[in-house]
């Protein structure tokens, strides 16, 4: 049952094989065997793949088994239209394009594979990336709010610099009342005079003065103060929002990317050895010699074809010979008066019934 199997597996007409020995059925059995676990690989291969893309374990199977299909029946088709007719140049150049589809297909199955293989090496190099994109990020958000930052704290720079001077205006005006009263400066009298009272009047005034300065300029402050909390608060939200994106970095075509920068040798060498399986029954029909298989479908072929042939030269010949039959009954029978006489009759009749049908249309219109 199982080899039976393999046997429809590699395209080969089963009636014919059935008439050639057991060597010649385990051969095509082996064949056909080759094509089914190429295909089950594909399968296998292209269910990872497309987890990677759709993460639904169910979407992934039923799209690796259809894509497990397909290479099942494009390997059965190669391998069944491969004929052996003795000549190996000629049978290579037959097999040369499906070779390059092989090829093809080859490149298709062990990439997915390899990406499954080398997973752990692939999600460092990605862990890599993903941290080089989340500082990248996080500088690129900086450069929208740094500007505006610095800006404020300038501002509050600004204002607290007025209050800085107005108390350096204040603690002179201080002094110079002190100094006053000491009679250290100003008259240089000892004592709280009229000077005295005119320099404190004038600290008190420059007193009050910084303190409702210190009051407006901290309002301002704590104004400027909450606008920097709260950008602070928009860019750790972009940062954020915007990690997820950077997290997710890990689909299909990051993680092909990330095994391109991988050593090539091992990648190469897996590739090389899916490469052998899916030529090996292309290589393997070429490789082994005629067998009875091949001479009983050639012959079968050679029989078909000389059959066609055949019909086909007679009926040409049917037709050449309708044409000449044709050709030489209407020779003999145009020169005949009596037939002219009766064409020329019907072509009198049938011009009568025109003019009589004429002219019964114009008299209904007049």
């Amino acid at each position: 049952m199982l080899k039976q199997f393999f046997i429809i597996c590699s395209g080969a007409d089963t009636d014919i094989l059935e008439q050639c020995s057991k060597g010649e059925q385990n051969k095509y059995a082996g064949i056909g065997a080759t094509v089914f676990f190429t295909a089950v690989m594909a399968t296998i291969a292209a269910s990872y793949a497309l987890f990677t893309v759709f993460d639904s374990l169910y979407s992934a199977i039923l799209f690796g088994l259809i894509w497990g299909l397909l290479i099942f029946n494009l390997d059965r088709y190669i391998v069944s239209t491969i004929k052996k007719n003795g000549n190996f140049t000629d049978e290579l150049i037959q097999a040369a394009p499906r070779i390059i589809l092989a090829l093809i297909i080859a490149i298709v199955i062990s990439k997915p594979l390899e990406l499954k293989i080398f997973e752990k090496e692939i999600n460092q190099v990605l862990l890599e990336e993903k941290n080089a994109l989340t500082l990248s990020n996080k500088n690129q958000i900086a450069q929208q709010f740094t500007p505006k930052i610095e800006a404020l704290n300038r501002n509050i720079d600004s204002l607290q610099s007025q209050i800085n001077r107005k108390e350096a205006d204040v603690n002179a005006l201080y002094n110079v009342y002190i100094n006053e009263a000491e009679g250290t400066a100003g008259t240089k009298r000892l004592g709280k005079g009229p000077v005295y009272k005119e320099k404190r009047d004038k600290h008190d005034a420059a007193l009050a003065d910084l303190q409702q300065l210190k009051t407006e300029n901290k309002a301002k402050i704590e104004t400027i103060e909450a606008q920097i909390a709260q950008a602070e608060i928009d860019y750790a939200n972009q940062v954020t929002t915007s990690q997820p994106i950077i997290d997710n970095f890990d689909g299909l075509m990051a993680r092909v990317n990330a095994l391109n920068k991988l050593p090539w040798l091992p990648s190469f060498f897996i590739f090389l050895l899916f490469l052998a399986i899916e030529t090996s029954p292309i290589f393997a029909k070429l490789l082994s010699p005629r067998g009875a298989y091949d001479f009983k479908l050639e012959d079968q072929e050679m029989a078909l074809k000389t059959n066609v042939l055949k019909n086909k030269n007679e009926r040409n010949l049917i037709i050449e010979t309708e044409t000449a039959l044709n050709n030489r009954i209407y020779n003999d029978i145009k020169s005949e008066d009596e037939l002219y006489k009766y064409k020329r009759q019907k072509a009198q009749e049938l011009m009568r019934l025109q003019a009589d049908a004429f002219y019964k249309k114009q008299k209904h219109i007049l």
